[in-house]
Parts: C-alpha cells; sequence; structure tokens
C-alpha cells in the first residue's frame, strides 16, 4: 500500500517541487536473455517521442550474441554450480558500457541516466554496477528481472542460471531507495501457474486485463470483485507452473509467464505489481497481450523516469 495513505494533516508546509526546464534523465536499456536491440525500438521510440526523454539508448546485443554464453560451458564453475558472470559475460558488459557511455554523454551536466533492465538485463544491470561502477546512475528500474536465486534441495530445481543469480544475491551491492540512487522492479501479473500433477487451492489460469481506469497507479482486473468458480488447472498453467518452479521453487505462483512475481522483487527496492502483462516483446500484443513496454503498461511506470 502506498505511504500516501497513511499522510495525516501536518501543520508543517509540505515543499512543492519546483518545476524544471531540463529533460528527463537519458535512459540505457539493457535486452534480456534471447533478446535483441530491435525487440526494445518501439518503446525507446515512445520514451523519446511521447515522454519527452533526451536519449533512449538500446545496447547493441543481437541473438546471436547469447551464443556467447555457451563458452561458460568449459568453466568447471558451470558443472558445480557455482559460476560467476565474469568472464563469460564480459561480452554483455562491455555493450552495456558502451550504451552507458552513449547515454552519459547526452546528459546535462549533473543530470545521471536511468538504467532499465530487462529480463536478465535487470540483474545483469546489478553486475555491472558492482563492476563498472555507480557513478552518474540515477535509477535502475528492472522490468520482469528474476532477481533471486531457486531455492536450494527442491524436488525437481534445477539453477538454470548455474549459480549466476547466487553470486549476485551475495556480492552485488543490495538495493537501497535512496534520492541519489533509486530501485524500481516491476512485475507481471499475467498468468498463474499449476502444479504438474493434481490441483491446487489457487492453481487456475488467468489471463487479466490492464483496467482502463487510469486514475490509479496500479492496473484493474475486470471482475475483481465476482470471483469465479474454482475450475481445473490448464494445461498451459501446468507448463508456465513449471517454468515458474525453476526459478523460485514452488509452481502455484502468479507471474508474467516466464518470471514469477515474487522472484522480480528485490528486498529494499520499490516494487510494483501490475495485472496482465506478459513478459517478453516477443510474442506479444499491445491490446491482447501487452508487455511491460506496451503503451498501455508504459504509462503505469514511465513516471518513474521523469522524477
Amino acid at each position: 500500500m502506498s505511504s500516501l495513505s497513511n499522510l495525516t494533516s501536518s501543520p508543517v508546509p509540505i515543499p512543492i517541487p519546483i518545476p524544471t526546464t531540463s529533460p528527463p534523465r537519458p535512459v540505457a536499456i539493457l535486452p534480456g536473455l534471447g533478446n535483441n536491440r530491435g525487440d526494445y525500438g518501439a518503446l525507446a521510440a515512445a520514451l523519446r517521442e511521447k515522454h519527452g526523454v533526451a536519449a533512449a539508448v538500446v545496447a547493441e546485443v543481437s541473438r546471436i550474441d547469447w551464443l556467447r554464453n555457451a563458452a561458460g560451458l568449459l568453466d568447471p564453475n558451470y558443472w558445480s554450480g557455482t559460476l560467476r558472470p565474469r568472464p563469460v559475460l564480459d561480452w554483455y558488459l562491455e555493450r552495456v558500457d558502451r550504451a552507458v557511455a552513449h547515454a552519459k554523454s547526452l546528459a546535462s551536466p549533473g543530470q545521471g541516466i536511468s538504467l532499465i533492465g530487462h529480463s536478465a538485463g535487470g540483474w545483469l544491470a546489478r553486475v555491472y554496477m558492482e563492476e563498472f561502477g555507480f557513478d552518474g546512475i540515477a535509477l535502475l528500474l528492472t522490468l520482469g528481472s528474476p532477481h533471486s536465486p531457486p531455492p536450494k534441495n527442491v524436488p525437481g530445481v534445477i539453477d538454470q542460471t548455474r549459480g549466476l543469480l547466487d553470486y549476485v544475491e551475495k556480492n552485488c551491492a543490495p538495493a537501497v531507495y535512496t534520492p541519489e540512487l533509486r530501485y524500481v522492479c516491476i512485475a507481471g501479473r499475467y498468468i498463474q501457474g499449476a502444479r504438474l500433477i493434481g490441483n491446487s487451492k489457487s492453481a487456475s489460469e488467468e489471463t487479466l486485463e490492464i483496467g482502463k481506469d487510469s486514475g490509479q497507479d496500479e492496473s484493474i482486473v475486470n471482475g475483481r470483485n465476482n470471483k469465479p468458480a474454482p475450475t481445473a488447472p490448464t494445461l498451459r498453467a501446468r507448463f508456465v507452473g513449471q517454468g515458474y518452479k525453476q526459478v523460485c521453487g514452488r509452481a502455484d505462483v502468479w507471474g508474467d509467464g516466464v518470471v514469477p512475481e515474487m522472484s522480480a522483487h528485490l528486498e529494499g527496492a520499490l516494487n510494483i505489481s501490475l495485472d496482465g502483462v506478459y513478459h517478453s516483446p516477443v510474442g506479444s500484443d499491445d491490446n491482447l497481450r501487452p508487455w511491460y513496454g506496451s503503451p498501455s503498461v508504459l504509462e503505469k511506470w514511465v513516471h518513474h523516469l521523469l522524477t
């Protein structure tokens, strides 16, 4: 719940923000696993043309680049589940560094930049900041990024990052939301997973729609006050649930179709969940299956880039 609901009247005057004439901070966008630069073209254009962001630079990543990660197979740490980001992901961090340098070159003096990390780009942004420094970065905003490693000793769960998220959790600076550096983590609630076998009380598939009521910061779910009768989990819900289980250890949870809601939040950050939001720009539909960068969803989080 927003802290605004706890405010009471006070004799101390609340300062009114003074409008600034400078444009919003430039943005560097970090692609997620398997995505390329072109997948974020519409998002970057909307930030520049509709929301007045000075510049939106997407890191130069292609789909074939991700095959470089196969080098990790030669690292003994891969097989022991203790893989480290470097050197296997140096190629990605270098692309990020170039995008960050470009965005900084377009910023006003002392302005700083914002980082937007989608999916794996979110935790890789934290690795980048740890390795290359926090200087000039005013905001890290992640979209459907798994921030927590999967739990240990859960039957059927294999750490698909082979220890990378363990490394991030143990070695990267914790998120601390401050005026100097803000962390905002956005999770999508597109579909609820289900166990592979049997039913569970919360295991049902529901595809939610973005509400039409723009008076709230969160999406409105159609029929929220009229709960449908419980139904048996669909095959799709069971399939999605197995993906969720590999990330968070549980199948019957909400998520964006790829990353569970609980994994996309980060302790210490400003954590937000949005109903009806799909994980990837690939396979999305702005009207039927919007992803984090679709126009209707962008409207719900873009203000974090503008302040």
